[in-house]
């Protein structure tokens, strides 16, 4: 089924493509174009194919024992069955802070951590919503989409950062100068608030997706608000570096601190989800 958000998704995707042939073609640079989105698909490439691996070791996640974790289990194998994808691997992370991820380069090699905090701090049915809204990642592919929107993103702000020590020409027939410089210091600023926008769309499918799956919007409705509660009393200890690299992976941001809500924010505003998540209990339909 293609929804609004899926539409909304590829729609934003490319604007960020669009954005990349402005810039290339306002340089007339193709070669250094073509350069900088080789460099920087290697640069993802490589994240793509180890980023699970990388971001479990990141968070000293160990993998679950069926054996001793049946009920974490048998639940997400339940979710994983029902939505048509092969069991992912699944975690715990040593983490007070109720919180969870989703990783892997496709559903045959994907991953689901959870913190312990939130085993311990959810009931069973908010527990099942946000593993189901993980679930919604996988399935969906999600680590794909940010990871190609992520190369092109880092390709233009390289294009930008290297063509603004070139000298800008001055030939009537070409671009007016000062239109090329503003245009070099706002691509990489626009490229960033298209990926923010992606990566709030993607939110959104998965809550949809996740609360579908589950059956109960309400439950997951209450995840969100709870771990949101949770975030600004436990920190999560991650690196800086860490910290800017996942943070969106997470259903609720683990190191925003705050409630703030901005056009940079790779998460919706929690109030924004839950009430879409209420009117789906409602009416059956998740509002676009």
């Amino acid at each position: 089924m293609i929804t609004k958000n899926t539409v909304r998704t590829v729609f934003l995707m490319t604007l960020v493509g669009a954005l990349f042939m402005f810039i290339g073609n306002l340089l007339g640079g193709t070669g250094g174009m073509i350069i900088a989105f080789l460099f920087a698909m290697v640069m993802n490439g490589v994240s793509y194919w180890y980023s699970d691996k990388m971001v479990l070791r990141m968070y000293r996640a160990v993998e679950v024992d069926p054996v001793k974790m049946p009920t974490l289990y048998r639940m997400t194998e339940s979710l994983a069955v029902d939505a048509g994808i092969p069991m992912p691997k699944l975690y715990v992370i040593p983490e007070e802070q109720p919180n969870a991820f989703a990783t892997g380069r496709n559903p045959e090699n994907a991953a689901v951590a959870v913190t312990e905090g939130l085993m311990r701090l959810l009931p069973p049915d908010e527990l099942r919503g946000v593993i189901a809204h993980e679930i919604a990642h996988i399935k969906h592919r999600d680590i794909l989409t940010q990871t190609i929107v992520s190369t092109v993103v880092s390709a233009i702000s390289m294009i930008s950062q290297f063509a603004i020590f070139l000298p800008i020409s001055r030939d009537e027939d070409g671009p007016n100068p000062i239109v090329v410089l503003l245009s070099l210091l706002l691509a990489p600023l626009a490229a960033a608030l298209l990926q923010s926008a992606i990566s709030r769309s993607r939110e959104f499918e998965a809550d949809r997706y996740g609360a579908e799956l589950s059956g109960a919007p309400l439950a997951l409705a209450g995840a969100l608000k709870r771990i949101e509660a949770y975030v600004q009393r436990i920190p999560m200890h991650a690196s800086p570096a860490a910290a800017q690299a996942t943070s969106h992976m997470f259903p609720v941001n683990p190191f925003s601190g705050g409630r703030m809500m901005s056009l940079f924010s790779t998460h919706p505003a929690t109030e924004l989800r839950v009430g879409k998540l209420t009117e789906m209990d409602r009416t059956g339909f998740y509002p676009g």
